[in-house]
């Protein structure tokens, strides 16, 4: 059995279990500077690690995006069900509050590309999905796991109405990319993006989240230097 009909498998045994729906969006739109190379692209037990996360997502995602300055870059090594969401650069003041706004404000944005932050492209990806909750990771997640995020999944029908994400929370604060967010944050993610705000943490503090009663550290594992990557390759 190869690695898609392996995860397409696993997709179909999950589904059965899901009671609620969950679109998958994976970030990768960074610069990789404390790596100094393209992080998505290093092998992971011999698979690119932005493909080895979006295997993991479409486990448990009918969809999953792509959000990425760089398409070209990266689509020959994504499964079939991967779909790439050009992250580009947002005019100031540009965004739109109202669904019915929101294709002129994709027409005010510039068409050339560069990394603004997650937040960013989770805002740009967040426009185009349709399902009440959108599970969103980083690119560079590697001890990812399927039965994990099947365990999270299962809290969310649990959640209260006015909570716009359930997250892992550590001391330092939320862990904002591997969890998951309601579609609905839109209006009020676009409200602050719009008046100039870039950080997750800032954001969140404004809102009702979720904490997850339980977590695995490991599993929040960024790969972000030589010695984060030095570490995982021995870990394999």
């Amino acid at each position: 059995m190869n690695v898609r009909q392996e995860a397409r498998g696993k997709r179909q045994e999950v589904n059965s279990r899901l009671l609620t729906p969950v679109t998958g969006m994976v970030l990768a739109g960074g610069k990789s500077s404390r790596m100094g190379q393209d992080k998505a692209l290093l092998p992971v037990d011999g698979v690119p690690l932005l493909q080895k996360v979006c295997e993991v997502a479409i486990a448990l995602c009918d969809r999953v995006y792509v959000v990425t300055p760089w398409q070209e870059r990266y689509q020959h090594l994504l499964p079939n069900r991967c779909e790439f969401i050009r992250e580009v650069v947002r005019e100031s003041g540009s965004g739109s509050r109202e669904s019915a706004n929101r294709a002129e404000e994709q027409r005010r944005i510039k068409s050339r590309t560069a990394h603004q932050g997650p937040l960013i492209g989770f805002a740009q990806g967040l426009i185009h999905v349709e399902t009440e909750w959108v599970l969103l990771l980083a690119c560079d997640l590697p001890c990812l796991r399927l039965e994990v995020l099947q365990d999270w999944v299962s809290e969310l029908a649990e959640i209260p109405e006015e909570a716009i994400a359930l997250l892992p929370r550590h001391p330092k604060g939320w862990e904002p990319l591997c969890g998951f967010y309601r579609r609905n944050c839109l209006n009020a993610l676009e409200t602050y993006v719009d008046r100039g705000g870039r950080s997750f943490q800032q954001w969140l503090a404004q809102h009702p989240v979720q904490p997850l009663s339980h977590f695995e550290p490991s599993m929040l594992f960024n790969c972000n230097t030589p010695d984060d990557y030095a570490a995982v390759s021995q870990w394999n």
